[in-house]
């Protein structure tokens, strides 16, 4: 026989209060649905828990007994949900963030070691993969939330929050110094060999949809499973690539590479927070959801 839980928090309400108004009010009901309800919960019983009195209702022998074990499991129930429910950050705890390697190097680095400073007993443990991956790892409540780079599509009861824009631009190494000098058609972009993200990354997506409202096709000659591994690459001369400008700044001014002008900006892009408004509070997640909002 199935358990109908819903039929035995309305009983405990009742045999609690001994009333059917009164229980009828703290549910947040009517006294038809919880008079209807009994009457059902007896049936299924086949017998009798409460005697109608003049002020009220009190439990029969068969009603005593049941009423002894849903209040030890009501009881149990209420003490698990304050054990794990939610509850004020107490300066502790752990949080699980899944994080792109661009938002990692653009904010997430240097705002986790502050955090720690402060708050030196939260643990934050960084899952590093694509927007793909990230995004079923949060459907899959393996996350607290994510942190992650546009373009990416998320549906209800995904939230989103910006906390920063950026802007990405085109370098070569050293040697292309010469090319640098002279702004680049887009004809002329093709005859040099290019350096990105994967297919199946929202990056490889985003600049390939860029160039096709531009009328061109560039192909990837190399392709790279992670953005920290494009600036190695560029800078050893192996070909070109768009990377954040404020990754590539140091090298800029060291002139380890050199900035690519062909006419267009490439359009910003965002690394946003993503959670899951539908899933209880993480204190310490939640703490430091409000952290990088702040700091942002």
């Amino acid at each position: 026989m199935d358990i109908n839980f819903e039929y035995y928090k309305i009983f405990y309400y009742v045999a609690k209060y001994g009333n059917i108004t009164k229980a009828a009010a703290a549910l947040g009901s009517n006294q038809p649905n919880v008079t209807r309800t009994m009457k059902l919960l007896e049936s299924r019983l086949s017998c009798r828990l409460f005697i109608r009195e003049a002020r009220g209702v009190s439990l029969t022998e068969d009603g005593q007994r049941l009423f002894y074990h849903v209040e030890i499991a009501y009881n149990h129930l209420l003490k698990a949900q304050q054990e794990i429910g939610p509850r004020e950050f107490d300066g502790a705890g752990t949080v699980e963030i899944g994080a792109t390697e661009t938002a990692l190097h653009l904010c997430l680095l240097d705002a986790m070691a502050d955090f720690r400073e402060q708050y030196p007993r939260v643990r934050v443990k960084i899952h590093n993969h694509t927007n793909l991956e990230i995004l079923k790892y949060l459907t899959g409540g393996r996350l607290d939330f994510a942190v992650i780079t546009t373009p990416f599509d998320v549906e209800k009861p995904f939230h989103r929050e910006k906390l920063m824009t950026f802007q990405e631009i085109l370098v070569g190494g050293p040697q292309y110094a010469h090319v640098g000098k002279e702004k680049i058609d887009l004809d002329g972009l093709k005859d040099f060999p290019w350096i990105g993200l994967g297919k199946g990354t929202a990056t490889y997506e985003f600049y390939k949809n860029f160039f096709a409202c531009l009328g061109a096709d560039i192909e990837l000659d190399m392709e790279v499973a992670t953005s920290d591994l494009m600036l190695p690459l560029i800078r050893d001369n192996l070909g070109i690539g768009f990377v954040p400008e404020a990754l590539a700044r140091p090298f800029l001014d060291q002139k380890q590479l050199v900035a690519l002008d062909f006419g267009l900006a490439a359009p910003p892009r965002a690394i946003e927070i993503i959670s899951d408004r539908g899933r209880g509070k993480n204190g310490a997640a939640e703490h430091f959801r409000r952290y990088l909002k702040q700091r942002f």
